[in-house]
């Protein structure tokens, strides 16, 4: 094996199974050989960054060798007055914040627990948090990558490229891809100015058709808030945050005119201090990293009553849930602790048929064997599944990437 791999442990193990190999490069050429190495060998090779996402997806099929990118965390490129900034995989969000935040910039992806979330990993698992309502998904704010193959072989694609390889746009395809690609090596992100000011509102009780009601005002008011988020614990009410970002100007007047909104409908809102709003926030990114069980799902935002029966129904089996719901962008996570799961397994195939028709989906985020082997953790394979096929095949025609990890066993 590889000069300064280990033997895998347990606190290794991905999805249960421990590889026999883990090796933690200290640069990308040393990862570069470490990758071809184990391609000569035929040894099915896993990544992991800071382990924020461990639970998606399937286990893999073969775990032969694994690869820490927790030494590749240097920051290669920082341009601020253009706005660009280009890490490698390794760099967690929380320290580039850190570097960025010197220059008034930012950059506007906000999954939890960032002091763990790496760049590689982030694009890799398609990450986001709420703020993804207004500065969109990872894919629209990563201009430029680099990432290994499965031959060792180093691809750029993106920005400051003149010509993507084989003519794929690189980018987009290992947003979400899971490590069944290649290994991401470095990333290029645009970035923001830092807002001027940020201010929340609270609306302390919802049901399914007043958050409707009140998406409503909000479009029809013209507002636009970078966050708006549901969360509740064990109930179908919710408590609802909108949160507001800029120039204080426009974020107060902005402020005023959802509150004038609310009053003329008959409903209240809050407006709390800057600490009470900082622990609202970061009580529903908590909620996603909790629990035995966690499920992500996808739905119009119009469907939130539809769908709302049959999320309760899982709720009901779960102790301690909680569901958090990012009401302009039709997705949620809901997670607890399974009481039987063969109830529960029941319970999520019912809510993913009914998801499912209506054009959404119900994945699993984290899950026991028993659950997965009842329901499997993606559902019914994507339209586009043919053509995921045909791309794994070109980039890891050995199938040697985390095998098996992603949608239909790719």
């Amino acid at each position: 094996m590889f000069a300064g791999a280990r033997p895998g442990t347990e606190a290794d193990a991905v999805l249960g199974a421990v590889p026999s190999w883990v090796y933690a490069p200290r640069s990308l050429d040393e990862a570069r050989q470490f990758v071809e190495s184990t391609g000569r060998e035929g040894l099915a090779l896993g990544f992991v960054g800071g382990g924020t996402a461990l639970g998606l997806g399937a286990p893999l099929s073969r775990f032969d060798a694994l690869l820490r990118t927790t030494g590749l965390a240097r920051v290669i490129e920082y341009t601020p007055a253009d706005m660009i900034v280009t890490v490698e995989a390794g760099t967690t969000l929380g320290a580039l914040s850190e570097t960025l935040r010197r220059q008034g910039q930012w950059l506007a992806l906000d999954p939890p627990a960032p002091e763990r979330a790496t760049a590689g990993g982030v694009i890799a698992a398609n990450s986001f948090g709420p703020r993804r309502a207004r500065f969109g998904s990872v894919r629209d704010l990563l201009i430029g990558i680099s990432v290994i193959r499965a031959d060792g072989a180093l691809a750029r694609g993106g920005g400051k490229v003149v010509k993507n390889v084989a003519g794929f746009d690189i980018p987009k395809l290992m947003c979400g891809s899971l490590g069944t690609l290649a290994l991401i090596a470095t990333a290029t992100f645009r970035l923001h100015p830092l807002p001027e000011m940020q201010r929340s509102v609270i609306v302390p009780s919802c049901n399914a058709g007043q958050l409707r009601q009140l998406l409503a005002r909000v479009r029809l008011g013209q507002l636009e808030p970078t966050s708006v988020v549901a969360f509740s614990t064990g109930s179908a009410r919710c408590e609802v945050a909108l949160r507001f970002e800029g120039f204080a100007a426009g974020v107060n007047q902005q402020v005023a005119r959802f509150s004038e909104l609310q009053q003329a409908a008959g409903e209240k809102c809050e407006q709390p201090d800057d600490g009470e709003a900082q622990a609202w926030w970061a009580r529903q990114d908590d909620a996603r990293l909790r629990g035995e069980l966690r499920i992500k799902v996808a739905a119009l935002p119009s469907q939130i009553e539809a769908i709302q029966p049959r999320l309760d129904a899982v709720r009901e089996q779960l102790g301690e849930a909680r569901f958090v719901w990012y009401v302009s962008l039709g997705l949620g996570f809901l997670s607890g602790n399974p009481m039987d799961p063969n109830a529960v397994s029941r319970a999520l195939a019912e809510a993913r048929s009914a998801l499912e028709k209506t054009g959404g989906t119900l994945v699993l985020e984290a899950a026991s064997p028993t659950i997965r082997r009842s329901i499997g953790e993606w559902g019914a394979n994507p339209d586009a599944f043919p053509i995921m096929q045909r791309m794994k095949e070109r980039f890891d025609p050995q199938r040697r990437l985390n095998p098996g990890r992603f949608v239909g066993g790719i």
